[in-house]
């Protein structure tokens, strides 16, 4: 049977950076060694090629890059006009839900303007999360669609993860064709949820990001994004005055370590950082929490134990905040953008035939976190 999941051996828990309420999991064996070329580029007996072979992951074990260096990053959404005259011209608009995500259709993302770009970057950070339908971004060459991305923060290049040949900035989200390891994970799971805000152990965690479909199932593999500000404010007053001026460890050592242990690679060296539970936005002045199980773990100050309990009940607040929470349908063509700084979010694995799931995320970097005074 394949290895469904890569756990923290027991002995590890008692590091710092390590210890504390949440463990970081896979919920499928990726990476090179369950790579298989020939299955991706000529299809196999029930599934077949893959629509974007530019796109199909590649790993190489010697290149290695440098700690990234802090950078002064730019919202470009404090220069929106609140309108949207220039992105939203042509669009057609629904609500996901009462309070989280839009769903767009007439706009292309490849041809906004300037103004257009930080309209969007206001709008995505209002709405935590926006699907773009009928979008050509999959088609364009690997370094347009970058381009785009990169006026949005500095790129992030994923210390773990494959990318395309020559464009390590690319993120991949890669499940090949008749891998079913979904049935090995139920056997030791009863879900596959798993929370979380991209990369938050970096100094400088994400911020406006780019997730787009490449080739999917017929149905499943959706994805569940939770409006961390709504959840925020569902807290009591009192409550969310004892949050105010708690920090809390995010640590990179345990996805370096599950890469290592299923054969991947670790491009950079994992790091720790330090960040506030609540963080302010920029440019819309929101206070969001900033948890999440797969990288947050200890609270500085507190003892495990108070730690440990204090961080359930965010992460079960969270979890069960269905009334704060969209799931967003992936089709043909879609772009989602998200905000990273004010959400968390979650892909669910729940198809076993051996359809594939690639996708392709460019992920610009942001601010360091930060939190404003407590206003009541």
């Amino acid at each position: 049977m394949a290895p469904a999941l890569v756990e923290l051996p027991p002995q590890q828990v008692l590091s710092f950076t390590k210890s504390g309420s949440g463990e970081y999991k896979e919920a499928f064996n990726g990476g090179p060694k369950a790579f298989r070329q020939d299955a991706e580029l000529q299809g196999t007996e029930k599934q077949p090629p893959a629509k974007y072979p530019n796109y199909l992951p590649t790993w190489n074990p010697e290149k290695k890059y440098p700690p990234l260096e802090l950078f002064e990053h730019y919202d470009h959404g404090k220069d929106a006009n609140a309108a949207f005259p220039n992105l939203l011209k042509d669009a057609k608009v629904a609500e996901m839900t009462a309070n989280i995500g839009m769903e767009i259709e007439g706009v292309q993302l490849s041809k906004l303007t300037e103004e257009g770009k930080n309209e969007l970057a206001l709008f995505v950070a209002q709405n935590k999360v926006v699907a773009f339908r009928n979008q050509d971004f999959a088609d364009l060459h690997i370094q347009d669609a970058l381009n785009i991305g990169g006026y949005f923060g500095r790129h992030h290049i994923h210390p773990t993860s494959g990318g395309p040949a020559g464009f390590p900035q690319v993120h991949l989200v890669h499940r090949g064709a008749d891998d079913t390891t979904s049935r090995d994970f139920f056997e030791e799971r009863t879900n596959s949820v798993t929370w979380h805000s991209d990369v938050t152990y970096e100094k400088q965690p994400p911020g406006t990001t780019f997730l787009y479909l490449l080739d999917g199932p017929s149905a499943g593999g959706d994805t569940l994004f939770c409006n961390q500000v709504a959840a925020y404010r569902r807290l009591s007053p009192e409550f969310r005055k004892r949050l105010h001026g708690l920090e809390a460890v995010h640590s990179a050592v345990e996805q370096a370590d599950n890469s290592r242990n299923r054969g991947g690679v670790v491009r950079r060296e994992p790091i720790s950082s330090i960040h506030p539970l609540v963080r302010t936005h920029p440019v819309t002045g929101e206070k969001a929490l900033f948890v999440n199980p797969q990288f947050t773990r200890r609270i500085i100050g507190y003892k495990k134990e108070e730690s440990d309990f204090l961080l359930k009940f965010l992460y079960d607040h969270i979890a069960k905040g269905q009334d704060f929470q969209a799931r967003v349908k992936w089709a043909p063509g879609t772009v989602v953008v998200w905000d990273n700084r004010v959400t968390a979010h979650s892909a669910l694995l729940d198809w076993e035939d051996g359809q594939r799931r690639h996708l392709a995320r460019i992920t610009p970097q942001a601010e360091r976190p930060y939190e404003t005074p407590f206003d009541g």
